[in-house]
């Protein structure tokens, strides 16, 4: 077991190590997306040395997470092919972070989603449902009418982490 030196890293790491998305130390080349993280089929390869914000290790894994699995199998660095991805990962991220009971700024950052951080942690905040129509397409997550029909917890809870 790779063993990280910031705690939070660590939670992180444990979480999506839990959910069954691979996670490994290592070195990463200075042209990925975020610094310290990189894609690899499927794992994140963490250079914790690189590592700016631990809050960005939910994100990438909320990319890997609402993959399929032939997806993940080949998924390398840039692993946001389309509008639709981004926003479901987002959605994930969010959901992780109240599951992890973590601040909001821990994933949505200052630094982060191009100057919009505060604007969706606003939208989420109050019920936003951004990405949840993608989260109960892929079998992950319902949405307040689904999870009522089926006396069921809604979004932000997740019926299942991982993308079948």
């Amino acid at each position: 077991m790779t063993v990280f030196t910031n705690p939070l890293t660590r939670q992180l790491v444990d979480f999506i190590s839990g959910i069954g998305i691979q996670v490994r130390a290592g070195t990463t080349p200075d042209n990925v997306i975020l610094p310290g993280i990189l894609v690899d089929n499927g794992t994140l390869l963490v250079d914790e040395s690189k590592l700016k914000y631990p809050g960005d290790l939910l994100h990438e894994a909320g990319h890997i997470a609402v993959m399929t699995s032939s997806q993940r199998e080949t998924s390398h660095n840039d692993v946001s092919k389309n509008a639709g991805d981004e926003i479901a990962a987002l959605a994930w991220s969010w959901a992780a972070l109240v599951h992890l009971n973590l601040a909001p700024e821990v994933v949505f950052h200052a630094d982060g989603y191009k100057g919009g951080s505060a604007s969706l942690i606003e939208a989420f905040s109050n019920g936003s449902n951004l990405g949840v129509p993608l989260l109960q397409w892929m079998g992950l997550t319902f949405d307040e009418k689904k999870a009522g029909q089926l006396n069921s917890k809604a979004f932000p809870h997740m019926q299942r982490w991982l993308r079948e």
